[in-house]
């Protein structure tokens, strides 16, 4: 179902395992990971929600194919959900897999960050 609503337009950005696809969908944009986020594609995340410029941009993180995560993910979660909420938008984590999941809960990131367990829960925010 959250596939079907974000048929529109699609701008992907792809590096050797891990790409990210940026969905505009209504209010808000839908940031699709795939792959491991640690130091080396970190900096890709962090230029894919900058370039979410808009004041009071709501960006929702689709985790479900992210299959590994560092510190460097964190911090860049960490960092645009600052930068975001001081522009009055909002940043949400959806769907993230198991391991993913297990990492944000080590770090209390929800405590911060909202994190939704469905794709479409995040999207009906």
């Amino acid at each position: 179902m959250a596939e079907e609503r974000m048929a529109g337009s699609e701008r992907a950005q792809q590096t050797h395992q891990f790409s990210i696809v940026s969905t505009p969908l209504d209010d808000r944009t839908v940031l699709t990971l795939a792959g491991e986020i640690d130091l080396d594609t970190s900096a890709h995340v962090r230029q894919a929600l900058e370039s979410v410029d808009a004041p009071g941009a709501r960006v929702v993180i689709d985790l479900r194919r992210v299959t590994f995560m560092d510190s460097s993910g964190i911090n860049v979660f960490i960092a645009g959900h600052r930068a975001l909420t001081a522009a009055g938008g909002w940043l949400c984590l959806a769907a993230p897999a198991e391991s993913v999941a297990r990492t944000l809960e080590i770090v209390g990131i929800a405590t911060l960050i909202d994190i939704c367990p469905t794709l479409d829960e995040a999207l009906d925010r």
